[in-house]
C-alpha cells in the first residue's frame, strides 16, 4: 500500500473518533424529552445527561493532552476511543437515569481524551506543507459534527428510538480502533518528562470544575447568588495556584512560555468567543423554530444543519489559504460574518419563510468555516512542533469553556427579555380587556384572572396566553357562578347572554394571543442582537493571528514562534 493511502486511512481513523466525540455534544439534546418519558423525573434531572458530558469534557481536556504528550498519543487516543465506544453501548441499555448520567460522564472523559489528541496525531501523520489543508478538513469535520447533531438525532428519534443516538457510535468507534491500530504510528513530546504533574493537574481540574459547574448552575441559582460567586472565586483561586505551581515545577504540564506567544493567545481567545457564538446560534435558533414557529424537532434540526454545510465548504478552502496568506484576515472576517448573521436572525418573525432562515444559517456557517480552520492552523504553526499536543489541549479547553459560558449568558438574557416582553404584553392585554365594552364584568374578571395566572412559558419559554378554549371555559364557569347568585329574571338574562359573551371572549383571546406571540418574538430579537454584539471582541483576538506564515519562501524564525526553555 502506498504511503498516501496509509495517510488517508490514518486520517479516517482520527476523523471518526473526533466526529463521534463532538457529535455527542449536541445529538443528545433532541432526545431529552423522550428520555424524560422513559425514565421519569424532571427537567433539572434529565438535563444532567447533557451537563454531565459537557462538564467532564471541559474539566479533563488539558490533563488528557498532557498525558498523551508524555506517554504516547496513539496509546491515549485508543484508550479514549475504546472507552467512548463501550460507554456508548452501555448507555443505550441504561436501566435508570442515574446510570445513564454516570455513563455520560464517562463519555465526556473519553471525549476529552479524543479531541485534543487529534491535532497532534494529524500533524505527525502528514508533512508540514499539507498541514493547512488537513486542518481545514479537520475544521470542516468539527463544524459538521457539532451542527449535524440535532438533524441526525431527529432522524434517529423518528425512525428508531432514543437508544440509537448512543448505538450509532459503536460501529464508528470499532472502525476507528481497527484503523488506528493498523495505520497510525506512535508519537509523543520528546521534551516532556515521564513525571506526572499531580499538583498542576489537581489545580487546573479544580479550576475548570468550579468555573464550568458554576456556569451550568447559573440558570438555577442566579449570577449573584452566594453559591455561584463562591464557585467562581474558587475557580479563580485554583487557576492562580495552577499558574504558580507551573512556574515553580521542573516538569510542568503547561509550559508557561506558550502563553508568551501572541498568536497562540489570540487563537485561544478567538475560539473562546467563537465557541460561545456557535452555541448561542444553535440554542436560540432551535428554540425559535420550535416554540415560535411551531416546527417539529426533526424539521428544526434539519434546518440547523445548513450551518454545517456552510462551515464544511469554507473550512476546506480557508485552511489551505491561511497557510499561504496567514490567518488573521480570514478569522477576523469570519467573526464579522458570524456576528452579522446572528444579528440578522433577530429579524425573523413567526411567519418568516424557511428560505430566509436557511440563508442566515448558511452565512453563519460560512463565517465559522472562515474562522475555525485558520485559527487552529495559526495555533499549530506558531508553537514548537513538540508542543502541538498541549497547545491543542489549551485551544480545545478554551473553546469548551466558551460553549458553556455562551449558554449561561444567553439563556439568562433570553429569559429576562422574554419575561420583560411578556409582562408588558400582559399589562396591555389586561387593559384591553377592561376597555372592551362588549364584555360583562364577570367575564372581564374571569379573563383577567386567567391571563395573569398564565404568566410566561417558564424556563426559557415564550409568553403564553390562555387558549381560547380554556378562556371560554373560565368565562362559562364565571357566568354560571354569577348567575347562581341572581334572582330568576336577571339570571335568565345572563344565561341568555352567555353564548355571545363566550364568542366575543374567544375572539378577544385570539387577538391577545397574537400580541403575546409578537412579544416573544421581540424577546428573541433582542437576544439575537445581544448574541451578535458579544461576538465582536473576537475580531480583536482574531487579528492577533499570524499575518503570513512564510516570508519569501522561508519558515517563520524560531524567535517569532516563541521558544520553550
Amino acid at each position: 500500500m502506498s504511503e498516501k493511502m496509509k495517510r488517508v486511512f490514518a486520517f479516517t481513523a482520527i476523523v471518526l473518533g473526533f466526529f463521534m466525540a463532538l457529535l455527542d455534544t449536541t445529538i443528545v439534546n433532541i432526545a431529552l424529552p423522550e428520555m424524560t418519558k422513559h425514565f421519569g423525573g424532571d427537567v433539572a434531572g434529565i438535563s444532567w445527561v447533557m451537563n454531565g458530558y459537557n462538564l467532564a469534557f471541559a474539566v479533563f481536556i488539558l490533563t488528557a493532552s498532557r498525558l498523551a504528550d508524555q506517554f504516547g498519543r496513539k496509546k491515549v487516543f485508543l484508550i479514549g476511543i475504546v472507552l467512548f465506544t463501550v460507554s456508548s453501548l452501555l448507555a443505550g441499555f441504561a436501566s435508570s437515569l442515574s446510570v445513564l448520567i454516570a455513563l455520560r460522564v464517562i463519555q465526556g472523559l473519553a471525549g476529552a481524551i479524543i479531541v485534543p489528541v487529534t491535532i497532534p496525531l494529524t500533524t505527525s501523520t502528514f508533512p508540514k506543507e499539507l498541514h493547512g489543508a488537513i486542518i481545514g478538513i479537520w475544521g470542516a469535520v468539527s463544524g459538521l459534527a457539532a451542527a449535524s447533531g440535532p438533524a441526525l438525532g431527529g432522524v434517529l428519534m423518528e425512525k428508531l428510538s432514543w437508544e440509537w443516538i448512543f448505538f450509532v457510535n459503536v460501529p464508528l468507534g470499532v472502525l476507528s480502533v481497527i484503523l488506528t491500530l493498523v495505520f497510525i504510528g506512535e508519537s509523543k513530546d520528546v521534551s516532556a518528562g515521564r513525571r506526572v504533574d499531580f499538583a498542576g493537574t489537581l489545580f487546573i481540574t479544580g479550576s475548570m470544575f468550579c468555573f464550568v459547574y458554576g456556569l451550568i448552575r447559573v440558570g438555577d441559582w442566579g449570577w449573584t447568588s452566594s453559591a455561584i460567586l463562591l464557585l467562581f472565586a474558587s475557580g479563580l483561586l485554583f487557576l492562580l495556584l495552577f499558574l504558580y505551581m507551573e512556574r515553580k515545577c521542573a516538569e510542568p504540564m503547561l509550559p508557561l512560555e506558550l502563553l508568551k506567544i501572541k498568536t497562540f493567545n489570540g487563537a485561544a481567545l478567538t475560539l473562546l468567543i467563537v465557541g460561545a457564538g456557535l452555541m448561542n446560534i444553535s440554542l436560540l435558533t432551535s428554540f425559535f423554530l420550535m416554540r415560535i414557529m411551531g416546527m417539529s424537532d426533526l424539521k428544526a434540526g434539519l434546518i440547523l444543519s445548513m450551518m454545517a454545510l456552510g462551515s464544511t465548504l469554507t473550512s476546506a478552502v480557508s485552511g489551505p489559504l491561511s497557510g499561504k496568506y496567514g490567518s488573521r484576515w480570514f478569522a477576523a472576517a469570519g467573526i464579522v460574518v458570524i456576528a452579522a448573521a446572528t444579528y440578522s436572525l433577530g429579524g425573523l418573525s413567526a411567519s418568516s419563510p424557511v428560505s430566509g432562515i436557511l440563508l442566515r444559517l448558511a452565512a453563519a456557517g460560512i463565517g465559522v468555516g472562515l474562522t475555525m480552520a485558520p485559527v487552529m492552523s495559526s495555533a499549530v504553526r506558531n508553537v514548537p512542533e513538540e508542543k502541538v499536543g498541549i497547545s491543542s489541549g489549551v485551544i480545545n479547553m478554551t473553546k469548551a469553556l466558551g460553549c458553556v459560558l455562551g449558554v449561561a449568558i444567553i439563556v439568562t438574557a433570553l429569559q429576562q427579555n422574554l419575561d420583560d416582553q411578556a409582562a408588558a404584553a400582559r399589562s396591555s392585554a389586561v387593559q384591553m380587556i377592561r376597555d372592551d365594552g362588549r364584555l360583562l364584568p364577570p367575564v372581564k374578571e374571569a379573563l383577567a384572572a386567567s391571563l395573569q395566572s398564565a404568566g410566561s412559558g417558564g424556563a426559557v419559554g415564550t409568553a403564553s396566553p390562555p387558549s381560547p378554549e380554556s378562556a371560554a371555559a373560565a368565562v362559562g364557569s364565571q357566568l354560571r357562578a354569577a348567575a347562581s347568585k341572581l334572582a330568576p329574571a336577571p339570571r335568565a338574562a345572563l344565561e341568555q347572554a352567555a353564548p355571545a359573551q363566550i364568542r366575543e371572549t374567544e375572539e378577544l383571546v385570539g387577538r391577545i394571543g397574537g400580541e403575546m406571540k409578537e412579544a416573544a418574538v421581540k424577546g428573541f430579537s433582542r437576544t439575537f442582537a445581544l448574541a451578535g454584539l458579544l461576538l465582536l471582541p473576537g475580531v480583536v483576538f482574531a487579528l492577533m493571528s499570524d499575518r503570513s506564515p512564510r516570508r519569501s519562501g522561508r519558515e517563520i524564525p524560531a524567535a517569532e514562534k516563541g521558544t520553550l526553555l
